[in-house]
């Protein structure tokens, strides 16, 4: 009878031990959500999950182990999936990198990823990096590529493919990180301030009408170059709205100038009206092969330029409306 009973109770063990699990359960909380979705997504992989009204989600997803992109319809962050994580997310659209953090099984993974962004943002301060001259931006340089290394050393917890992968990143991230300054700097030599700037003419306004740079003489001209497929452009955007509101009613104009395809004309002027942007709204005549494009060497965005009133350059890549140097920029120039 004893023996029967043992068997029993092995037997009942058994049965109550859980099978692993073969998907992932992401839920959540997001504050000042953008949309009434999400969406997880890779090259191969497209996943919509729903948020209600007061922000909250959950769903499983069946995935291939790896880094995947999560997108709020306004900005994305990177997210760590592997079968049998329970992952549960929190997020304040107002602060979007800083607020990020994760809980549950396997957070540890993704919330080095939301670390990894907060920090290379730190260290990559584009408006920083610029004003050095060339021997201290060397320096700077090596001394990031040193605190990343470290940092990345440092996570001996993380899933070695996800260090790996950031570890491989680094040499060629700052490689770009300084083209990107060198061709800065060589902009505001080629465009120098004070030279007359490209025109722009008859560019399709959002209300149907047209719009010209000669047509905003008189006034400062702050021109947004964008698209909406463009990830850091929207993220710019709150920011571009609070110094609009700032702003208002002063001797400067705020333009916003699109570069997207044909093909996304009704996208443009959907989110124009969803995102409720302001200042002039007009889309580029030829996208990116728009002459006044072309005129300001621009091959990455967001990108912006300021004009003064004589229709003259002041910096053919002015600071970010994120960045505090663009008030202290219009507050030298008396705006």
């Amino acid at each position: 009878m004893k023996k029967i009973l043992t068997l029993f109770v092995g037997l009942a063990l058994m049965a109550c031990k859980e099978e692993p699990k073969d998907y992932v359960t992401l839920s959540g909380t997001i504050t000042n959500k953008n949309s009434d979705s999400l969406i997880v997504r890779t090259r191969n992989y497209h996943k919509v999950i729903k948020v209600a009204d007061n922000g909250t989600f959950k769903d499983t997803l069946k995935v291939d182990t790896g880094i995947y992109n999560l997108y709020d319809g306004n900005e994305a962050t990177s997210v760590f999936l592997k079968n049998g994580f329970e992952l549960v997310l929190t997020l304040n659209t107002k602060e979007f990198d800083e607020t990020i953090k994760y809980t549950g099984n396997g957070a540890e993974h993704s919330n080095f990823l939301a670390e990894t962004t907060l920090l290379r943002e730190k260290l990559l301060d584009v408006d920083e990096l610029t004003a050095l001259d060339p021997n201290e931006l060397d320096a700077k340089f090596d001394g990031i590529k040193l605190q990343l290394n470290e940092f990345y050393d440092s996570k001996t917890t993380i899933d070695s493919s996800i260090v790996n992968k950031y570890v491989k990143q680094v040499e060629p991230m700052l490689a770009y990180y300084k083209k990107h300054i060198e061709n800065s700097r060589a902009l505001k030599t080629e465009l120098a301030k004070g030279k007359a700037s490209p025109l722009f003419e008859n560019y399709e306004n959002n209300d149907g009408s047209t719009t010209s740079l000669a047509d905003l003489k008189g006034k400062f001209v702050y021109i947004d170059v964008w698209a909406t497929w463009c990830g850091p452009c929207k993220a710019e955007i709150p920011f571009l709205k609070e110094v609009e509101e700032t702003y208002h009613g002063k001797n400067i104009e705020f333009v916003s100038i699109s570069v997207d395809k044909a093909k996304d004309y009704k996208k443009w002027k959907t989110m124009i009206v969803e995102k409720e942007l302001g200042g002039i709204q007009l889309l580029a005549d030829k996208d990116w092969n728009s002459s006044f494009v072309k005129a300001y060497k621009i091959s990455g965005i967001p990108r912006f330029i300021l004009i003064d009133p004589d229709g003259n350059i002041v910096s053919p890549d002015a600071p970010r409306p994120s960045s505090p140097k663009l008030k202290a920029l219009f507050k030298e120039l008396s705006i």
